[in-house]
């Protein structure tokens, strides 16, 4: 019975391993799309809208996003699933010591991945669901004004303040979700672990001040 907990658990970890190398691959696609919201205001409009239609209206977009949903939910239900079970086990080590060597974003892994799930539900409600479902404006080329609707959003301080605290969360949920996934895959050899770590880092910090940068500088600039 131990045996097989034991097989249970590796595979709820491989599946949540591969399903977050995923959503980070999805996180850099979508950064680059939201980075032309820094260009002039004017072309900043017609490429994001034109960004927007194509992600809406490509058949292949439409199943990548539906391998995404699947892995967003997946993940979080394994992520709770596992979380419940250490926690049932954390009382058999009295002895283990581990967690006061690790990382603070390492023990509250739990409250970060929930900060994040509540910015995503606002996310999704505020612009995903407006532009399949809301009555949006048109632009001149006749494509849904999502631009003007993300402008909007980001003129009120406290959501931009939201937003950019959930980038940071994000940051360091990727910091400790993407040396875990290396392990569980088997790929933290002690011969690559240097590049691994590197890499993992400076993945964690563009993930995190790019998207964090795009609401503070709309917000700046829509106020002088």
């Amino acid at each position: 019975m131990e045996k097989k907990s034991s097989w249970s658990t590796l595979m709820r970890k491989t599946l949540m391993a591969l399903s977050g190398l995923f959503l980070c691959f999805f996180l850099v696609i979508h950064l680059l799309g939201n980075l032309q919201l820094l260009m002039p205001e004017e072309q900043a409009k017609e490429s994001f809208n034109n960004y927007s239609q194509l992600l809406s209206g490509n058949i292949f977009i439409k199943v990548i996003s539906y391998v995404l949903y699947t892995s967003i939910v997946v993940h979080c239900l394994d992520a709770l699933v596992i979380t419940l079970s250490n926690r049932k086990t954390a009382g058999k080590y009295a002895f283990d010591q581990r967690g006061a060597s690790s990382k603070w974003y390492s023990r509250n892994m739990g409250i970060l991945g929930t900060l994040i799930l509540v910015f995503l539900v606002f996310h999704f409600k505020d612009f995903w669901y407006q532009y399949k479902f809301g009555s949006l404006p048109k632009d001149e080329y006749g494509h849904k004004d999502l631009y003007t609707i993300v402008i909007a959003a980001y003129q009120d301080w406290w959501y931009v303040l939201f937003y950019v605290l959930s980038m940071f969360a994000l940051g360091y949920h990727l910091l400790h979700g993407f040396f875990s996934a290396a392990r569980t895959l088997g790929v933290y050899h002690p011969k690559y672990v240097s590049w691994i770590r590197t890499f993992g880092k400076g993945y964690s910090y563009v993930i995190t001040i790019g998207f964090a940068i795009i609401p503070i500088y709309i917000y700046l600039t829509q106020h002088m």
